[in-house]
């Protein structure tokens, strides 16, 4: 049985209806996702943490090399700075948790060094990228089992504008880099979450061949009309999608510290060769 839900016009606006998807309580939750910044301050409830690492150690990982962890921030004080490292983002301050999810290549140094057996693949560039694939696949898992369990989850890349000082929060050893957070907590109700719209599926899904669109309009269709009307049903100020893209990558100014993360990455054990 197909048909086409209200998340999925929601996501999409008009052009779902022209593939609507199976009923499926699986498929209807991931397709339901939406961010989460208004939260209670209530606690969670017991081992949810560990419930959600459960989740995230049943993504795949590469080789089976494991080369992910991850930090449960409960403190209040932790959870303020972690908030006024990231620019000062209140939802960090007011849910009870952020996880911040770690590229860590320190076990694998250990494991060479206890073993006395060279691991000299550790400093290369793929190496790295295969430890940020790991800690995202894992961080993913745990967003769904965080809302299957009824709680809101939002990521924070802002904790890549200064890693050196959420290291210090943290207190990673080198070999280990702090690439993204996620806060999760008890949704509001009184401040509901809305699904936030996603540009054509033309625009990213490709058969065969990558086959790039004729014109901007074939890329993404009324994204940017669609992302307007979404603004403005949550009380946002209005910016076309394509100029958001351009205004958040237009200098290195715009990147807010993310610029020199070549250079964070090697001062925290990474040489990237």
């Amino acid at each position: 049985m197909t048909y086409t839900p209200t998340y999925l016009q929601a996501r999409y606006g008009a052009q779902a209806a022209a593939w609507p998807v199976p009923h499926h309580p699986v498929v209807e939750h991931i397709l339901s996702h939406r961010s989460v910044r208004n939260f209670l301050p209530d606690a969670l409830p017991p081992d949810t943490v560990q419930t959600l690492v459960a989740a995230a150690q049943s993504a795949p990982s590469s080789s089976n090399l494991q080369t992910w962890s991850v930090v449960a921030v409960h403190s209040q004080h932790s959870r303020d700075r972690l908030a006024e490292l990231a620019g000062n983002q209140a939802h960090i301050r007011t849910a009870p948790l952020i996880l911040v999810w770690l590229a860590d290549l320190s076990r694998i140094a250990r494991i060479a060094q206890y073993k006395d057996q060279p691991a000299d693949g550790l400093p290369y560039l793929d190496t790295y990228l295969m430890a940020v694939i790991d800690a995202a696949l894992a961080a993913q898992n745990a967003v769904v089992a965080a809302e299957a369990l009824g709680l809101g989850t939002v990521y924070i890349g802002a904790l890549r504008n200064q890693p050196e000082a959420v290291a210090q929060v943290v207190g990673t050893p080198a070999g280990v880099f702090p690439v993204f957070g996620l806060v999760v907590g008890h949704p509001d109700p009184a401040r509901p979450a809305a699904i936030k719209p996603r540009p054509p599926q033309a625009s990213v899904l490709h058969h065969e061949r990558y086959t790039a669109p004729a014109s901007l309009t074939d890329e993404i269709g009324d994204y940017d009309a669609q992302l307007r009307d979404f603004q403005a049903s949550e009380g946002l100020s209005e910016i076309d999608w394509s100029d958001l893209v351009l205004q958040r990558l237009a200098n290195a100014d715009s990147l807010k510290g993310r610029h020199r993360l070549v250079e964070a990455l090697q001062g925290a054990g990474f040489p990237l060769r």
